[in-house]
């Protein structure tokens, strides 16, 4: 049986791209059944209409409205194809504020779910899922978020691991091996240091 494992992404933030491929990578050797999960850096920063962030973060809050929609009508697997749809756009392409039908059709989805971009009826499931991922970790940390079993059969999370790129192989596979390890260890809580350079998205998947 596959291992659940919730993922919390902001599309507009570069290290859950980072992150979110890493997944990919070890998924099929590590047997992971992935959940791509909203959370907002609009609501967690809780970034003012005066912030130079504002437009980006709100227009990628809008594109969670849209998963979340993609989510309750066609299913778990169309909303990380749409997920990785939105990283291509705007990791690997250097597209801001497109036209998100552009994205549904890109991955078969159909277009009528771009209306949930303005649609605040979807922010209550935003939301809900939002908060489940920060009530994971705690409110003083940020984005990705993942979420897997604990030793007792209990979801934990952990904030990261962030990285810049997506690691080699074996050592993509290394550091989930390493992630699980000190996730579900009780008496573990950080491990960092500071940031060296810019993400590098790598090649377009």
């Amino acid at each position: 049986m596959p291992t659940p494992v919730r993922f919390w992404l902001d599309p507009a933030c570069p290290f859950c791209w980072a992150t979110s491929l890493w997944l990919r990578e070890v998924a099929p050797e590590r047997d992971l059944e992935i959940s791509w999960q909203p959370i907002s850096l609009l609501v967690k920063n809780e970034t003012s209409p005066d912030s130079p962030w504002y437009s980006a973060v709100k227009w990628s809050y809008d594109l969670l409205r849209v998963l979340e929609s993609v989510r309750a009508a066609e299913g778990e697997t169309a909303v990380g194809d749409l997920y990785l749809e939105y990283g291509r756009r705007i990791h690997h392409d250097g597209q801001r504020e497109w036209d998100v039908t552009l994205a549904l059709e890109a991955v078969g989805l159909p277009t009528s779910h771009a209306a949930a971009a303005d649609d605040e009826s979807w922010d209550a499931e935003v939301l809900r899922r939002h908060h489940e991922g920060v009530a994971l970790v705690g409110t003083d940390v940020g984005t990705p978020i993942i979420g897997l079993l604990g030793r007792d059969g209990a979801e934990v999370g952990v904030f990261g691991p962030v990285i810049s790129a997506l690691p080699a192989h074996d050592d993509a596979l290394a550091l989930w091996d390493a992630t699980v390890l000190l996730a579900t260890m009780p008496e573990f809580f950080e491990l960092k240091r500071s940031r060296k350079g810019a993400p590098d998205p790598g090649p377009r998947p």
